[in-house]
């Protein structure tokens, strides 16, 4: 598929990653405290949106690209007489229908069109999920060559697409208090999976892959990555684990930084203090609890040897 093709696959990722994260923060974290829908200030209020439509037509667009790729890589494997190839993009031909699908209901039941406006939420978040679920059987079960250290590479993708899909089913479960952080953790999965596209297209398709191990290309959407021998083989794929563990550490380090940020300036945090409460009986036994010295054994133990009776009876300081 070439280096542009994972470029763009994982900019568009992390793109829509990072606005699922912020949208997250967008969302009222004490919807308990509204005022009465009855009360005249309920009325002038607007309610908010469910979702921000710009992210939903960014994930059509990026379907579009994947549907528009997965074409001419098709063409180029009935060229090159390569059946795998076409098989292979078939499959991802289905996932980014399937998305595409997503993206268009979810605009529609967001906008202010009154025939899907009165559909739920939750069945755009179901078709969310299906799309997940079909990327992870994807690359699960995409190992047309065993000994191809592309493999590794599709094995350590299956953590982000795995987040993504606990993240939207803990979103369907959940209720508006909660969803924000169903949302941040499949933004978190989100921008995870566009990284490691770009580090797969980097890996792939330029001189750092590592030493003994070339690209063999057979259509454009159907190679391998081979490696001399057995031990440059298995370096390979600990190196690949090494650049997933960096990649992991640096979206740690910056979910915990921006929720830290977008936690204080919303409130998210101040909410949690009403629910301390005074210990009472157990404050006053802790109170009433005091340590023993040294000196206070040592006392104890003379006093008792002093009581102690002598041989047959005689006490020693008879």
């Amino acid at each position: 598929m070439g280096i542009l093709s994972y470029a763009v696959a994982g900019g568009g990722f992390a793109v829509i990653g990072a606005w699922e994260s912020l949208d997250s923060s967008n969302l009222d974290p004490n919807p308990s405290t509204a005022t009465d829908p009855s009360s005249p200030v309920a009325q002038i209020t607007p309610s908010p949106p469910k979702s921000s439509g710009s992210s939903f037509i960014s994930v059509a667009l990026l379907s579009s690209l994947f549907i528009a790729n997965s074409f001419y890589s098709i063409f180029g494997s009935i060229g090159s007489r390569d059946r795998v190839g076409s098989m292979l993009q078939l499959q991802i031909l289905a996932v980014a229908v399937l998305f595409l699908v997503y993206a268009i209901l979810a605009y529609l039941v967001n906008s202010k069109n009154g025939v899907f406006v009165a559909l739920p939420s939750s069945i755009t978040s179901l078709l969310l999920l299906f799309g997940f679920i079909e990327e992870f059987l994807m690359f699960y079960l995409q190992k047309k060559d065993t000994s191809g250290l592309e493999n590794r590479y599709y094995d350590l993708m299956l953590v982000p697409i795995a987040i993504c899909v606990f993240s939207t089913m803990f979103e369907l479960k959940s209720d508006e208090n909660t969803r924000r952080f169903a949302k941040l953790g499949r933004g978190i999965g989100l921008i995870l999976q566009g990284t490691w596209f770009l580090q797969m297209g980097v890996s792939f398709f330029t001189d750092f892959v590592t030493n003994n191990c070339s690209l063999h290309e057979r259509s454009r959407g159907n190679f391998t990555i081979k490696c001399k021998g057995h031990g440059d083989y298995h370096r390979a794929k600990a190196i690949a684990t090494l650049q997933f563990n960096c990649h992991l550490t640096l979206m740690v380090v910056l979910a915990t930084g921006l929720f830290s940020v977008v936690a204080n300036k919303k409130g998210y945090l101040r909410e949690d203090h009403s629910k301390y409460r005074p210990l009472g009986a157990e404050m006053e036994n802790l109170s009433s609890f005091t340590l023993d010295s040294d000196e206070d054994e040592e006392i104890r133990e003379d006093s008792s040897v002093a009581k102690e009776p002598g041989i047959n009876g005689i006490s020693s300081h008879a």
